[in-house]
C-alpha cells in the first residue's frame, strides 16, 4: 500500500514538470520556425541579388529579389534531383543550384513581363 501511495505522489509532483517540458518544446519549435524563416529570407535575398547580377536588367527590388531567390531555391530543390544533377557537397550543393534556379526564374519572369 505504501508503495502505491509513493508512486502516486511522484506522479503528482512530476505532472507540472512534464507539462512545462511540453510547453518548452512548443516554444522551442516556434522559435526554430522563426529562425528558419529568417535564414530563408536572408539566403533568399543573397541568392536573388546574385541572380539579379547574372540576369542583367531584371531587378525587381529587394523584396522581389527575395521572393525570386526563395522561389528559385524551391524550383532548384525539386528540379535538380529530378534531373539527377548534383553539384558538390555541403553548402555549395544547396547554394549553387539555388542561384541557378533563381536566375532561371528571373528569366521566366522577364519573358512574362515582356509579353504583357
Amino acid at each position: 500500500m505504501k508503495r502505491t501511495q509513493l508512486s502516486f505522489l511522484v506522479a503528482l509532483a512530476a505532472g507540472p514538470a512534464l507539462a512545462q517540458e511540453g510547453a518548452a518544446e512548443a516554444v522551442g519549435t516556434g522559435l526554430g520556425l522563426v529562425i528558419g524563416l529568417l535564414i530563408m529570407i536572408v539566403v533568399g535575398a543573397v541568392v536573388g541579388w546574385l541572380a539579379g547580377l547574372i540576369v542583367k536588367g531584371s531587378g525587381l527590388g529587394f523584396w522581389g529579389d527575395v521572393v525570386v531567390g526563395i522561389g528559385g531555391s524551391i524550383l532548384a530543390g525539386f528540379l535538380f534531383p529530378m534531373l539527377g544533377i548534383t553539384i558538390g557537397t555541403g553548402f555549395l550543393a544547396t547554394f549553387v543550384p539555388a542561384v541557378i534556379g533563381a536566375a532561371l526564374l528571373l528569366l521566366i519572369v522577364r519573358m512574362i513581363r515582356r509579353s504583357t
